[in-house]
Order: structure tokens, then C-alpha cells, then sequence
């Protein structure tokens, strides 16, 4: 139990402090996590932090005793949260959310795959296919996501640099039945450039050390992460994840969830056309500017299934229009760069959100009549990007870190004025705290 548990390993729940100030909070959470309980309450959120290090607290025997349990039965898990939303969803037939939020490398995006193994688990055996089926894709959509959204930094070797937003879609009994992801502002920049320590997005060095030499020479790469300009900065990092080992689980999660292989080889392709583009240089003759490398347009022209001197005009001139003239104006040097890096950033986009839209096609809820099954319930499970500060922060950091103080003051203005409405509610007098 919760009180049993504070005696030996701290206040399970802060709520249970007698006087509160940061100091005593911290030492609490010392406590906590030098016994090993990385979660404790506050009310009914939990704060967790990250052991970086497996922990054998996910397991089917664990999963059990949380199942069906309320939420103070149970020593503080994410799996009481999970348990939570899942019977307030089903008791009362209402969509409810999981918010996950923290500093970058808190564990926000291991605690979203958990929570949702969690609910998986703990949904109805049933015999109906469908419901194997929807659970499996809502799983393996994970991975896939990962591979093209996540990243190293300095603080996190797999990093979400994406805000990432699921509904999980369940019918009358509590099943799931599909599921909905929305996406929100990859840090595109990070195909370009990347902080001392960090990589880019997990999908270039996947390609390039997974890739069997037949698909690496069809895209015209090398093995050799070095060799591409885009990605060199990272090139020697260590980094806690198998890259050669994670392509063949991205790929065969791929299959899995329904990607046609023509598909899966498109996918390659444009990964290879932004590398190939990372390498491309510019030569002024006179004023001038030409592309160095022909070979390497040609290379990119053939990946992207278009003409070689399209690619070439597409490089090195932009198209302006002053009133009803329609003219092509020859880039300089720097201009010409500047356009192959945002042509690198807005291919990578567009192929982030192909593949997000690809598997909503797949896990979406289909031919559910609500007349004859009833109304059909939402879990949300909202895992966003971290905050963090650098030395040089990037437009999208700045978003980032705006969005999180945004969602913060949303979460404390909602958490306080459910509190002030229970103690009304009770005729408890208290000092009123005013929302912005």
C-alpha cells in the first residue's frame, strides 16, 4: 500500500507532507530514488525520474497488480495512472487524457510506450481479430515514429524531436478499436546542423549501417557515416542504440503495419536524396554560380525519379513573380546553399508527415456504427518534446520551450481550480489562489 511504503521509503505521496518547500521536496525525492521508487503522487499526478537503467517494474506481474486497483491500492507506477484513465474512460463512458511532460531526457517518451503496453495488456483477451490487430499496429507504430522523430542529444540518446499526440480509440466494452496520432513541429533544422554531441534523426544512420550493400548500392551510398556532410558531426558518437539492428525493426514493423514495400523503397530513397544533397557544392564562375559535383545531381534527379536539369534549375535559380511577369532569377553562391538546405529540411518534413498520415490511414477507426455498438470512447496520451537550453537555441527550440511553459501554466491552472472547486464543494477554508 502507498501509507505502508512511505514508512521505510519517504512520503509516497506528496500530499502526505506536513510542510512543504522545495528543499524538503527534493530530499524526499532523493529518498525515493536511492530506494528505488523512481515514481511517487502528488494527488493524482506522479512525478517520475528517469534511473537511466532497465528496471524489472513492467512486467505481466506487475501489470497485474494494478489492474483494476484504485489509484492509492498500489505503490505510486505510471501503471496506476494508466489504470486511472483507463476505468474513469470506461465507468463513465468519457474521453479522458494522459499528459506527459518534463526537461528533455526525463523519460517522457519510455513512459508513453509503458502506459501504452499498459492498456494494451490489460484490454479484454478477445477472440476478435480486429482488436489484436489495432493493438498490434498502435504498438508498433512506436518504433516507426521513433526512427524519423527521435534523435541523440546530449542529454537523451533517443530524444523525441517531435510533440506527439494519440488517441486510442476504444467501442462500449472497452476494446480498442483504432487509434488517431497528430504531430506537431519536427526540428527540421536538425536534418542540417546539430549541437557538438548530437546526431541527427535516427533514420539516416539506420539506413547507412542496417542497409544491406544490394539497397546501399542502389541508392548510391556508402556505409561510411563520414562521408556525408549532413550527418559527419555525428559520425563517431557513441550512442546506446543499435542502429544496424533498430532498420530491421523499423522495417519489419513497417511491413507489419501495412506499408507496401515500393513504399518502404521510396522511404529509403528520399532519405538517400537528402544526404546525397548534404554533399552538393557550389562554384562561382564570374558571377555565375554552378554546382561543383554533376555526378551527385544526377544521382538525385534519378532517386527522385525526375530530370537531371530540372533538379539542376531547382538548385540554382528561384522563381519570382513581379505582377504578371513570371521570371527565373539566378541564386548566388550563399542563396543557392541556403536553398539546397531548406529543399533537405522540407523533403525530410514532408516524408515525417507522409509516414504519420500512412499509419492514421491504417490504425483509424473503420466501419463502427455507434447505432449498433454503441458510443465510442478516447484515451489521449499526449507525449511532448523537453525543454532544454543551449548556448545557441534554434527558432524550433524556442517553440519547443514556449509550448512547454504554455502546456505547464495549462496543467497548473486546471490541477488549481479542481482543487479551489473541491474545497468549495466541501466548505473547506482556504486562501484563494487566482488563475490567470
Amino acid at each position: 500500500m502507498a501509507e505502508q511504503e512511505s514508512l521505510e521509503f519517504g512520503k509516497a505521496d506528496f500530499v502526505l507532507m506536513d510542510t512543504v518547500s522545495m528543499p524538503e521536496f527534493m530530499a524526499n525525492l532523493r529518498l525515493r530514488f536511492e530506494k528505488g521508487r523512481i515514481y511517487t503522487f502528488i494527488g493524482e499526478v506522479v512525478v517520475s525520474v528517469n534511473p537511466y537503467k532497465l528496471l524489472n517494474i513492467y512486467g505481466r506481474d506487475t501489470i497485474e497488480q494494478y489492474k483494476g486497483r484504485e489509484l492509492y491500492e498500489r505503490p505510486p507506477h505510471l501503471f496506476a495512472i494508466a489504470d486511472a484513465a483507463y476505468k474513469a474512460m470506461k465507468r463513465r463512458s468519457k474521453d479522458t487524457c494522459i499528459v506527459i511532460s518534463g526537461e528533455s531526457g526525463a523519460g517522457k517518451t519510455e513512459a508513453s510506450k509503458y502506459i501504452m503496453q499498459y492498456i494494451a495488456a490489460i484490454t479484454n483477451p478477445s477472440q476478435r481479430a480486429e482488436v489484436e490487430r489495432v493493438k498490434n499496429m498502435l504498438l508498433k507504430s512506436n518504433c516507426v515514429l521513433e526512427a524519423f522523430g527521435n534523435a541523440k542529444t546530449n542529454r537523451n540518446d533517443n530524444s523525441s524531436r517531435f510533440g506527439k499526440y494519440m488517441d486510442i480509440n476504444f467501442d462500449f466494452k472497452g476494446d480498442p478499436i483504432g487509434g488517431h496520432i497528430n504531430n506537431y513541429l519536427l526540428e527540421k533544422s536538425r536534418v542540417i546542423v546539430q549541437q557538438p554531441g548530437e546526431r541527427s534523426f535516427h533514420s539516416f544512420y539506420q539506413l547507412l549501417q542496417g542497409g544491406s550493400e544490394q539497397i546501399l548500392r542502389s541508392l548510391h551510398l556508402q556505409k561510411s557515416l563520414s562521408s556525408y556532410n549532413y550527418i559527419h558531426v555525428g559520425a563517431q558518437l557513441k550512442c546506446s542504440i543499435n542502429d544496424a539492428a533498430e532498420f530491421k525493426v523499423v522495417a519489419d514493423a513497417m511491413k507489419v503495419i501495412g506499408f507496401k514495400p515500393e513504399e518502404i523503397q521510396t522511404v529509403y530513397k528520399i532519405l538517400a536524396t537528402i544526404l546525397h544533397l548534404g554533399n552538393l557544392k557550389f562554384v562561382v564562375d564570374g558571377d555565375t554560380p554552378l554546382i561543383e559535383n554533376g555526378k551527385v545531381v544526377s544521382i538525385i534527379a534519378e532517386l527522385l525519379s525526375t530530370k537531371t536539369d530540372m533538379v539542376e534549375k531547382a538548385l540554382l535559380y528561384r522563381t519570382v513573380a513581379t505582377g504578371r511577369d513570371i521570371i527565373d532569377k539566378q541564386h548566388t553562391e550563399q542563396e543557392a546553399s541556403y536553398g539546397r538546405d531548406a529543399f533537405a529540411k522540407a523533403i525530410y518534413e514532408r516524408l515525417f508527415c507522409w509516414i504519420v498520415t500512412r499509419i492514421n490511414d491504417i490504425i483509424e477507426v473503420k466501419n463502427y456504427d455507434t447505432t449498433v455498438h454503441g458510443k465510442n470512447t478516447v484515451i489521449g496520451v499526449l507525449d511532448i518534446y523537453g525543454f532544454e537550453i543551449f548556448d545557441n537555441n534554434s527558432f524550433e527550440q524556442f517553440c519547443i520551450n514556449y509550448c512547454n511553459e504554455k502546456l505547464q501554466q495549462l496543467f497548473i491552472q486546471l490541477v488549481l481550480k479542481q482543487e479551489q472547486e473541491e474545497y468549495q464543494r466541501e466548505g473547506i477554508p482556504w486562501k484563494h489562489v487566482g488563475l490567470l
